[in-house]
């Protein structure tokens, strides 16, 4: 993999992963331009995986500090605080139905799913989703986040096991059905990715013989590491701060031509 590719694919990552068109989808399609090895797809997802589980980390540090702490207190039976107390137990419950379909779907995930035809029609049912969510938000009667919807919000987050639905369209949409303000709707879209995306990168990692597989392709993949963090953390601030003011609809439009253009294309 050369200096070129790994900047691309990490950028692609970094993006895609938080702005709502599907990383894994645009992953897919990117490698239709280069010639990868099948160990260097396991090398490159896990580490570009992890880089954007950092960028996450940074820019939500003190939700997680907060969740943490929640956590332990938990543990040792203390008092603590109501909001982050429903919001850690939503992303517990809202992490079972992925690892749950993560697991049952695995194989089909490293076949059958990467399929650029797949990814266009994927494309096309995240847009409808994304489409029905806008439709029927209403900023007037906006909730708090509760257990009962961090699980609904994770069966939606499992629908983006299919390259191309995107993840954090299908949760943010998950948290517009049940009544987040959109910005809400995407932090907790991103927090509740941080399991996914740690644990999926960590077990990628685990599946590799780190020590010689990596060293083949390691400047390269550092690079686009480096370049899947930056572009990343820009795209949670991006999409955030548009979020404050704007609707999906820009998102569902690119989705919908990119699948119009992956039909005429491939």
């Amino acid at each position: 993999m050369s200096f070129f590719e790994a900047t691309i694919l990490g950028l692609v990552q970094g993006l895609a992963e938080f702005i709502p068109v599907s990383s894994s989808g645009h992953l897919i399609l990117a490698r239709e331009f280069f010639s990868l090895a099948s160990f260097e797809d396991l090398a490159v997802d896990a580490v570009l995986q992890l880089a954007t589980a950092l960028a996450v980390l940074l820019y939500f540090r003190r939700d997680v500090l907060s969740l943490l702490r929640t956590f332990f207190r938990w543990i040792g039976r203390k008092p603590v605080s109501d909001t982050d107390s429903k919001m850690l137990l939503a992303i517990i419950i809202g992490t079972i139905p992925t690892v749950v379909f993560g697991l049952l779907l695995e194989n089909y995930m490293e076949t059958v799913f990467r399929n650029a035809s797949l990814v266009a029609l994927a494309l096309l049912a995240g847009s409808a989703l994304m489409m029905f969510a806008e439709k029927r938000f209403n900023s007037s009667a906006v909730k708090e986040i509760s257990a009962k919807m961090g699980f609904f919000v994770g069966l939606f987050q499992s629908l983006a096991l299919i390259p191309g639905v995107s993840r954090s369209g299908a949760t943010i949409s998950g948290g517009l059905l049940n009544g987040l303000s959109r910005v809400e709707a995407a932090r907790f879209s991103f927090l509740l990715s941080l399991p996914i995306i740690l644990g999926s990168g960590i077990k990628k990692l685990l599946e590799l013989n780190i020590g010689g597989s990596l060293s083949d392709i390691g400047l390269p993949l550092l690079l686009g590491a480096v370049v899947a963090f930056v572009s990343g953390f820009w795209a949670i601030k991006f999409l955030i701060n548009y979020l404050k003011t704007r609707t999906l609809n820009v998102f569902i439009i690119y989705r919908i031509v990119l699948a119009v253009l992956i039909f005429i294309l491939l």
